[in-house]
């Protein structure tokens, strides 16, 4: 099981730098505004595909910058949540 999982770590990394990429693409150009909830999912979803990764190809750098990608990603959740209910009652 471990072998399977060590030769898909890379893919499913690569695919959560993808995800990541995505979203900061469409945030970019003006598809979507920072307080979207698609854009922070991307980005919390992303982080802990790399985090998977990194699980098994470990690099203390990078598995900071991604838990902190996760949490700052959290908040980003949490505060489109808000932000929605909150025009929603308006």
């Amino acid at each position: 099981m471990y072998d399977i999982l060590l030769k898909m770590s890379d893919p499913v990394g690569m695919i959560g730098v993808i995800v990541i990429l995505i979203g900061y693409l469409f945030l970019s150009t003006g598809r979507w505004p920072a307080d979207s909830l698609i854009f922070q999912w991307l980005n919390f979803i992303g982080a802990w595909l790399i985090l998977f990764s990194l699980y098994f190809h470990w690099n203390l750098s990078s598995v900071v910058i991604e838990i902190a990608w996760v949490m700052i990603s959290m908040i980003g959740i949490a505060r489109a949540i808000y932000l929605n209910k909150k025009r929603q009652v308006q």
